[in-house]
Formats: C-alpha cells, sequence, structure tokens
C-alpha cells in the first residue's frame, strides 16, 4: 500500500514538473514569435504611397516650355520636364542641321520655364544659348545687347524670358508711349517684373 501511494505522489511531481516546463516554453515562444499587426503594415505602406504620390504630383504640376531656335531641324516650343538639360530639348527639336556649330551650345545646361536655346551656325557671329550667363544678340545696340528702341519681334524673343506674347506687348508699349529712355522702363511693360527684368538687364540698351 505505501508502495502505491508512494508512486502515486512521484507520478503527481513528475506530472508537474513536466507541465511547469511546458508552460515555460510556450509563453516564451509566444512572446518571441509576437504577430505583427496586419493593420500597422498596411498603414506604413499607405504612408509611403502617399508620400510618393506627393513628390509626383509636385514636379507634374511644374510645366516648362523652352523656345529652341536657330540651325536645328524642327524649332518650336518645347514642353520640358523639371530635369531635362539643353541636349533633351534639341533632341526634341529634330537635333542639329549640318550647319549647326555644335561647340557654341553648352549640352548639360538644366533647362528653366520660358528659356530660348538659340543654335548658331558655323560662321554665325556668336549668339550661342542664351540664359541668365551668355549673352544676348544685338538688336542694333551695344554689341552683344538688344536694343529695346529698334529690336524687332524675333530679336526680342531671343531673349531670356521673352515669349511671343511678351515681345507683342513691348513692340505695342513702344508704339503707344514712344521710345524707351532708360532700361528698367521695361518694368511698365505688361507681364514683366523685376525678376525678369533683373535677368536681362544686362543684354538690352536703349540706344
Amino acid at each position: 500500500m505505501d508502495r502505491i501511494l508512494k508512486n502515486k505522489t512521484t507520478m503527481i511531481a513528475l506530472a508537474m514538473v513536466i507541465g511547469s516546463v511546458f508552460i515555460y516554453f510556450f509563453l516564451q515562444t509566444d512572446h518571441v514569435h509576437d504577430p505583427v499587426e496586419p493593420d500597422d503594415i498596411f498603414a506604413e505602406a499607405a504612408k509611403e504611397d502617399l508620400m510618393e504620390q506627393s513628390e509626383k504630383n509636385v514636379l507634374d504640376d511644374l510645366v516648362i516650355k523652352v523656345d529652341v531656335k536657330g540651325a536645328v531641324k524642327q524649332p518650336g516650343v518645347f514642353t520640358a520636364q523639371a530635369d531635362d538639360r539643353v541636349i533633351d530639348m534639341i533632341s526634341a527639336a529634330g537635333s542639329f542641321t549640318e550647319k549647326a556649330d555644335k561647340d557654341k551650345v553648352n549640352f548639360a545646361q538644366l533647362v528653366e520655364d520660358q528659356m530660348v536655346i538659340y543654335v548658331p551656325e558655323i560662321g554665325e557671329e556668336d549668339k550661342g544659348i542664351l540664359e541668365l550667363n551668355t549673352t544676348a544678340p544685338s538688336g542694333g545696340g551695344t554689341a552683344g545687347q538688344v536694343n529695346l528702341n529698334t529690336a524687332t519681334q524675333e530679336e526680342l524673343e531671343t531673349l531670356t524670358g521673352i515669349g511671343p506674347s511678351k515681345a507683342t506687348a513691348i513692340l505695342e508699349y513702344r508704339e503707344s508711349v514712344g521710345k524707351f529712355k532708360q532700361i528698367d522702363e521695361l518694368k511698365k511693360v505688361t507681364g514683366i517684373g523685376d525678376k525678369t527684368f533683373e535677368r536681362l538687364q544686362d543684354f538690352i540698351s536703349v540706344q
């Protein structure tokens, strides 16, 4: 009888030990493999998608128009992307003609809205690419400057930031008001503000 009781006691104790070990490992495993909530994953992915879409929308809203002139096969006004360069716009214009003076063109120049790209022919008086750091063609004024009082529509359009509408506005102002007395009088023309004038002041004259 004592032997049977002793065996039962031993079995109960052994069962308790095994149960304790099982519970310990179960809790440890549950802690290590604590699952990530699906909602958290989807929320993070949605946040990243929203940021990417927002950045894309900013670039899409930026419309850049570039006027390509001179020795290109298909001159005209082209729409550019924010990171496009001069060589991209020349490609859009059908590439160079056989007479193009490629050495006068800065292929790596980043384009900007209302920019005029002029590709001169070989032997032509230096015009180059018309942007902030280059010299505009002569319009009857000081060498390398456009004379606001004598320039034609085409000559005015070679100036950075001056498209067909602004060139027409300058001509209309000249006809209705009279010759420009000072170059800063250009700011009185509709559509030309301080920033545009600052870009042009080194490339225009009123002689």
